[in-house]
C-alpha cells in the first residue's frame, strides 16, 4: 500500500515539477521582474534601508523586523541544509545554478505577494493577519479560492512541512549520536507545545532571536571553509556552471532533472511565490505595504544566494557528493566532517536542530493564520495545535522519501493557486510601488492610504486616519 502511495505521489510530482511549475515560476517571475522595473536590482539599496529601520516596537502588534524573522524562521531550515544536499545528490552540481536563478527571478514574485498581503491585511485582537487566503477573498472577491489555499497551506506547513523538519532533526541526531528518534520527537513536541500555546507574540519573539543567531553561525562556518579552500573556488564555480548547461547532462537526458531539482529545492528553501511568507508579512505594523514587500524580497535573496550557497560550497568543496548512497543531511554531515573533522557531524546535528526548530515555529504560524481564516474559533485552533504536535512526532519516525514527496506535492499545489492570484492582483502591487517611489522622490517617509486605491477590492486597514496615527 505504501509503495502504491509513493508511486502515485511521485507521478503527480513529476507532472507538476517537470512541466507546469517550472514554466509558471520562471514565466511569472520574469513578468513581475519586468513590470516592476527589476525591483530586486533597482531597489536593492532601499531593501537595506527598510530592514535597518524596521525594528521599531509596535503597539500591541508585531514589528516589521519580527514579521521578517517569522518568515525567515520558516525559510531558514532543513531546505538550506538537507534540501540542497538532495538537489546536488539527484541533480548534480548544476542544480545549484538553477537554484540561484529561481531566487533572483523569484524575489520579484515575493515582492508582489508580500506587498499584497500588507494591502489586504485585516485587524484582529492580536494585531494584524493576512496572506494569500485574505487577498484572494478581499482583493479578488473569491472566498472559495482563499479557502482552497488556506486548506493547502495548513496541510503543507502546519502538518507535512513540520514533519519534514522533525524528520531531518531525528535523522541527524540518530546518525551522529545514536539517539532514539521517537524519544527525541516526543521531547521536541513537548518543548514546541510551550511555544505555540503562548500565542503569536511569543512566536515572533523567539523567531527574532533564533533566526539571527543560527544564520550568522552557519554562514560563519561556511565562510571559514570557503576561505581555507579559496584556491578551489574557481573550479567549484566552473563545475556548477558547466553542469547547469553542460553537453554531458544534455546528451544524457538529465538536463531536465538538473533544472527541476534546482527549481524545486530552491523554492522549498526560499518559498518565493509559494504564498507562505505573506502570512508573516501581513502581521507587521508598517506605514506602507511596499516596505514589507522589499524586506521579504531581500529575504529570498539572502536565503538562497547566501545560506543555501553556503551548504552548496561546503558539499562541493569536499569529495562527499561523489560517493554513492549519500544524500540529504548525511551528505552534508560527511562533507563538513571532511573539512573540519569528525566532530563536525555532531555540531551540524545541533545546528540542524536550531534551523529546523525555528522553522517549526514559522510553519506553525502560517497554519494558525489560515485556521483563523477558515474558522475563527478557539476550539478549532486548539485542535490544530495538537495535530501539529502529532505531526512532529510522526515525522520523527517516518521514512524520509515519503515525507519529502508529500512536501513537494502540497508545495506545488500551493504555488499554482497563489501564482494565479498574484498575477490577477499584480496591478495593485505595481500601483503601490509607484506610490512608494513617488513619495520617496518627494523626500517623504512613504505612507499608504486606501483613498488612493479605489476599486481595488476590500482594503480594510489603510484609511487616512490610521495612516496618520502611524
Amino acid at each position: 500500500m505504501q509503495q502504491v502511495l509513493l508511486n502515485l505521489i511521485g507521478w503527480t510530482n513529476d507532472l507538476l515539477w517537470s512541466k507546469l511549475l517550472i514554466v509558471l515560476l520562471i514565466g511569472f517571475g520574469l513578468y513581475f521582474t519586468v513590470r516592476s522595473k527589476f525591483v530586486q536590482f533597482g531597489m536593492l539599496k532601499e531593501m537595506f534601508v527598510v530592514l535597518k529601520e524596521s525594528n521599531n516596537k509596535s503597539k500591541g502588534g508585531v514589528s516589521p523586523f519580527q514579521a521578517f524573522c517569522i518568515s525567515m524562521a520558516a525559510r531558514v531550515g532543513t531546505g538550506n541544509i538537507t534540501g540542497i544536499a538532495i538537489a546536488i545528490g539527484l541533480g548534480g552540481p548544476g542544480a545549484v545554478f538553477w537554484m540561484w536563478v529561481t531566487a533572483i527571478i523569484g524575489s520579484a514574485s515575493s515582492f508582489i505577494e508580500n506587498t499584497l498581503a500588507q494591502v489586504y491585511k485585516v485587524k484582529d485582537k492580536n494585531g494584524f493577519r493576512g496572506g494569500p487566503a485574505y487577498y484572494m477573498a478581499l482583493g479578488l472577491n473569491k472566498r472559495w479560492m482563499g479557502t482552497l489555499f488556506a486548506v493547502l497551506i495548513t496541510l503543507s506547513f502546519g502538518f507535512v512541512f513540520n514533519a519534514v523538519q522533525s524528520n531531518t532533526i531525528t535523522v541527524a541526531f540518530e546518525n551522529s549520536f545514536g539517539v532514539n528518534r521517537l524519544v527525541l520527537g516526543c521531547i521536541m513536541a513537548i518543548v514546541f507545545a510551550g511555544i505555540i500555546f503562548g500565542g503569536v507574540k511569543r512566536v515572533a519573539k523567539i523567531s527574532e532571536y533564533m533566526v539571527v543567531f543560527m544564520a550568522l553561525l552557519y554562514i560563519g562556518i561556511a565562510l571559514f571553509i570557503v576561505l581555507i579552500n579559496i584556491s578551489k573556488m574557481p573550479e567549484v564555480l566552473s563545475i556548477i556552471v558547466n553542469h547547469a548547461f553542460g553537453f554531458e547532462q544534455f546528451a544524457g537526458g538529465s538536463l531536465g532533472a538538473v533544472i527541476m531539482q534546482g527549481v524545486k529545492r530552491g523554492l522549498f528553501s526560499n518559498e518565493a511565490g509559494m504564498g507562505s511568507a505573506p502570512n508573516a508579512a501581513a502581521a507587521a505594523t508598517t506605514s506602507h505595504p511596499v516596505k514589507q514587500g522589499l524586506m521579504q524580497a531581500f529575504g529570498v535573496l539572502t536565503d538562497t544566494l547566501v545560506i543555501c550557497s553556503s551548504t552548496a560550497f561546503i558539499i562541493l568543496l569536499s569529495g562527499a557528493y561523489k560517493q554513492p548512497g549519500l544524500d540529504g543531511i548525511v551528505l552534508t554531515q560527511m562533507a563538513l566532517s571532511e573539512h573540519i573533522g569528525s566532530w563536525a557531524s555532531g555540531t551540524l546535528a545541533v545546528m540542524v536542530f536550531l534551523f529546523a526548530f525555528s522553522t517549526l515555529i514559522g510553519n506553525y504560524y502560517y497554519g494558525e493564520t489560515n485556521i483563523e481564516f477558515l474558522k475563527s474559533r478557539k476550539s478549532v485552533l486548539i485542535l490544530y495545535r495538537f495535530c501539529v504536535l502529532g505531526m512532529v512526532i510522526f515525522g520523527a519516525v517516518a521514512k524520509v522519501r515519503l515525507v519529502w514527496d508529500l512536501a513537494d506535492l502540497f508545495m506545488g499545489l500551493m504555488v499554482v493557486v497563489n501564482l494565479i492570484a498574484i498575477l490577477l492582483l499584480s496591478k495593485v502591487a505595481f500601483a503601490a510601488l509607484l506610490d512608494y517611489k513617488r513619495q520617496k522622490r518627494a523626500g517623504k517617509d512613504p505612507v499608504f492610504s486606501r483613498d488612493n486605491f479605489q476599486g481595488m477590492g476590500q482594503i480594510e486597514c489603510w484609511d487616512q486616519q490610521a495612516a496618520d496615527e502611524r
